[in-house]
């Protein structure tokens, strides 16, 4: 009976130890499986989630290539390696001879110094410029003032040629000579425009300055039609419009061409003010053009010439004149051109103008300033009609002249 018991007893321990190790498994393989689990759920966590598209996109245009011209940056380099060899270095020499006193020369002091008797000395005076070849046999323009009074004129070219030049022809009133070398398949400019010029375009020039040969400046246009009187320089000297530009023109300079931006000359470099900084001025490429044609051809220039003396109205000059006795007159106008004084027996007085007249128009041009008159004065012609429009005391007149030819002091 006992040992029943005791047998009994061991086989429901054995059963409880079953039940107890199957637990104990199946909460194992709970546990891990639920770890598994929450690892896989944790690593989908973690992963950035998908961007969803609220809409469909539209697929991106093809990029088309740009037609756009590309800016050439080195416009100003590829200028002057056109023009270049064409700008020319001028040597200009000239012999002064320093005569013996007029006392001197009497016979008694020649016996009284005998062979000691003082000789006439003589030195060379020396000037350097600036000028361009217009055509490939050998024609060139630069300054009247380069080659002025100058015995020999030496032209030395970028490749370092030299030539003996003949002065074919100056013009003192525009500061124009035209030039002739003994060569052939030479380098040439070509001349553009100034009509079209507008402040603040680029400007190039080319010269030598104090020597320096084929030096280049740039700037920009800083004005236009700047008259003689403006720059410095008196009308009876010198009868030109210019371009002002703040491209730095020193010594040596005058003659030079001044360039657009395509290369193109549009004027001469000619004058600098003394007395300021970045102010250069360059005579228009048109007025070069047409005196150095008249030079090439007759060896001198010809300028219209009417007679008369004229100013720019504005308020304050109005002011002026009117508180001026010797001039004798009284303007109420406040705008156009006054004709201030008519030279005896000009043009002007012979067709019957008067002091006091306001020039309107100068053939079927509208004038507002003197340098616009004088202007369209240049482009007439000698001997022809030119009809001129005045206002004289409030009444419109229309009158005719030939303009007669610019007298020169010889």
């Amino acid at each position: 009976m006992l040992l029943l018991l005791v047998f009994i007893s061991m086989i429901l321990y054995a059963k409880r130890l079953s039940v107890y190790l199957g637990l104990l498994v199946l909460g194992g393989g709970a546990g891990f499986w639920g770890s598994s689990h929450l690892r896989e759920s944790q690593h989908q966590t973690a992963q950035p989630p998908q961007a969803v598209p609220a809409a469909i996109r539209a697929s991106p245009a093809p990029v088309q290539p740009d037609s756009t011209p590309k800016k050439n940056l080195n416009f100003i380099a590829d200028a002057v390696q056109k023009v270049g060899p064409a700008v020319v270095k001028i040597d200009a020499a000239h012999l002064v001879s320093q005569q013996v006193p007029g006392p001197l020369q009497k016979p008694f002091f020649r016996r009284f110094f005998g062979d000691d008797f003082p000789t006439p000395k003589q030195r060379v005076e020396r000037g350097t410029g600036s000028g361009f070849i217009i055509s490939s046999d050998g024609h060139l323009i630069t300054n009247a003032h380069v080659v002025e009074d100058a015995d020999t004129v030496k032209v030395t070219l970028k490749d370092g040629r030299t030539f003996e030049a003949q002065v074919v022809g100056t013009d003192p009133i525009t500061d124009i000579a035209a030039l002739k070398i003994d060569a052939n398949d030479l380098p040439s400019v070509k001349l553009g425009k100034s009509d079209n010029l507008t402040p603040g375009a680029w400007a190039v020039a080319i010269g030598n300055p104090l020597g320096l040969n084929n030096t280049v400046t740039v700037g920009i246009i800083s004005a236009l039609n700047r008259s003689s009187s403006e720059v410095g320089i008196s009308e009876q000297q010198l009868r030109v419009s210019f371009i002002q530009t703040d491209a730095a023109i020193n010594p040596g300079n005058s003659g030079g061409p001044l360039l657009d931006a395509r290369g193109e000359v549009i004027g001469i470099n000619t004058a600098i003010r003394a007395n300021a900084q970045g102010l250069g001025f360059a005579i228009p490429v048109e007025t070069a053009e047409r005196i150095a044609n008249q030079l090439f051809s007759k060896g001198k220039a010809d300028h219209p010439y009417l007679g008369i003396q004229m100013v720019t109205l504005d308020p304050q000059m109005r002011k002026k004149i009117n508180q001026d006795s010797d001039l004798g007159l009284t303007v109420t106008a406040e705008r156009g051109v006054l004709i201030v004084r008519v030279v005896n027996n000009s043009p002007a007085e012979r067709a019957g103008f008067q002091p006091g007249d306001i020039i309107q128009k100068v053939g079927s041009q509208p004038i507002e300033t003197a340098v616009q008159v004088q202007k369209q004065v240049e482009m007439s012609e000698i001997g022809s009609i030119l009809k001129v429009e005045i206002k004289r005391k409030g009444q419109t007149k229309m009158m005719e002249l030939r303009p007669g030819a610019f007298p020169v002091e010889e």
